[in-house]
């Protein structure tokens, strides 16, 4: 039987939504919340927010990035074939002979991603990495003018992958990247709601995260709007736990070894301290990631908003992230969802973040 969390993801999973095109799958994260948060709403920039409560204190953000990498059509060509820039960042060898769902204003059109077979290529051709601009996406199209009926410039399209399950509570899935962070927010506002947290909690599914690395995106407007004092963004990071990766790099984390705490100079030491705390309580094993400097993830456009939020970083082990077939264990989010929960109870009116 599945779990309220694992319904919210699976919902969440399916629904499409790259960057600065969200709306469908932040229209779901809103109706998921709204079956048991009575104050729900949405901004200007595309941001949804959920809470118990407009009262209480301190304020406390949950921010898990709703929006998922894409492609987009740049050109049409007059045989009808589209080319298509990256809505964040692709590693192209994975899209070669994929299936994609482009997003025209029409309704969805399918579509595969061509490239030329083998057998067409020169022998020093082969073995060289493919890069985007050599790919294209044929739609099927008679010709450019049939094309250019069907879809426009600036049309988003969507890798064609349906969640897998495959079993022992592991799940396969395109929009992984975050939507598992943004189903943990929501999921640790309903439990912190049923153990009574006193706190402010409002969890945000924030917009546009994947392409914000110099504005900050989602997370820096709707925290400039909601002025909470601290917050916790729920993103993916790499498991590290499969062939060929280093280990002394890239560190070590597993998948199935529950919730992974950054420590760096984003991090505010009092809520990090806090977080083990709640673990320990909790009795949730916790893993450890290292980042000296920026995370990459909405903390980066959360700590210096206004004059300063004390940010914490929960994240959740993926395998294949930027893949269609990005892989977690959904006992690392239901114990996320707890240990943040556990913490958010704990927090006294007059918690001080002071460092």
């Amino acid at each position: 039987m599945s779990t309220p969390l694992e319904d919210t993801l699976r919902r969440l999973l399916d629904a499409p939504g790259p960057s600065g095109f969200e709306s469908p799958a932040a229209e779901v994260w809103r109706d998921l919340a709204s079956g048991f948060a009575p104050h729900v709403w949405s901004d200007v920039h595309g941001n949804s927010y959920a809470a118990h409560a407009d009262t209480g204190s301190p304020t406390v953000m949950l921010a898990g990035h709703v929006d998922e990498i894409g492609l987009m059509v740049h050109y049409i060509d007059d045989d009808g074939y589209l080319f298509v820039r990256g809505v964040g960042g692709w590693d192209a060898q994975v899209l070669v002979g994929q299936r994609i769902d482009v997003l025209a204003s029409g309704g969805t059109l399918a579509g595969v991603i061509g490239r030329r077979a083998i057998h067409l290529m020169p022998l020093d051709e082969r073995e060289k990495a493919v890069k985007l601009k050599e790919l294209w996406v044929d739609i099927g199209a008679a010709d450019g003018d049939d094309a250019r009926s069907r879809v426009s410039i600036g049309d988003v399209a969507i890798i064609r992958s349906d969640t897998l399950d495959l079993g022992a509570g592991r799940l396969a899935g395109r929009s992984v990247d975050d939507r598992a962070g943004a189903a943990v927010a929501l999921e640790a506002l309903r439990r912190a709601g049923e153990k009574g947290v006193g706190a402010r909690a409002v969890a945000v599914a924030t917009a546009q995260e994947e392409i914000s690395a110099r504005s900050g995106g989602g997370a820096r407007t709707s925290s400039f709007d909601l002025a909470p004092q601290a917050a916790i963004v729920i993103d993916v990071t790499h498991a590290t736990d499969h062939p060929h990766i280093d280990k002394k790099e890239h560190g070590d984390v597993r998948l199935g070894g529950g919730p992974v705490l950054s420590r760096g100079a984003v991090i505010n030491h009092k809520m990090l301290e806090g977080l083990a705390s709640a673990a320990e309580r909790a009795g949730v094993d916790v893993q450890w990631q290292a980042a000296p400097s920026y995370t990459g993830t909405d903390a980066d456009g959360i700590f210096t908003t206004r004059s300063g939020v004390a940010t914490a970083v929960v994240s959740l082990p993926n395998r294949y992230m930027h893949s269609p077939n990005q892989l977690i264990d959904l006992a690392d989010l239901d114990a996320a969802s707890e240990l943040i929960a556990e913490y958010l109870v704990s927090l006294s009116p007059d918690e001080d973040f002071t460092r």
